[in-house]
């Protein structure tokens, strides 16, 4: 669970701000959760840039709320 929201941390932010800050919003992080666990349960334990990259990847499955937050932050 640990790793999932420090996925969610840095998808919350482009990438660059992401690893400066390494923080977003409670309601970013949740808008990604079940995405996450779904979609991208198998590469949990490769790194946040994996996760970002499979959320990128699952994009037409994505909740619309996720898929906010990707946009919003140019991912």
């Amino acid at each position: 669970m640990r790793k999932i929201l420090l996925a969610l941390t840095l998808l919350s932010l482009p990438v660059s701000a992401a690893v400066a800050q390494g923080r977003g919003t409670d309601a970013e992080q949740k808008a990604c959760t079940r995405d996450v666990q779904k979609h991208c349960r198998e590469v949990i334990d490769q790194g946040d840039f994996t996760i970002l990259a499979c959320l990128q990847q699952n994009r037409p499955k994505l909740s619309e709320a996720c898929a906010k937050v990707l946009k919003d932050h140019n991912q």
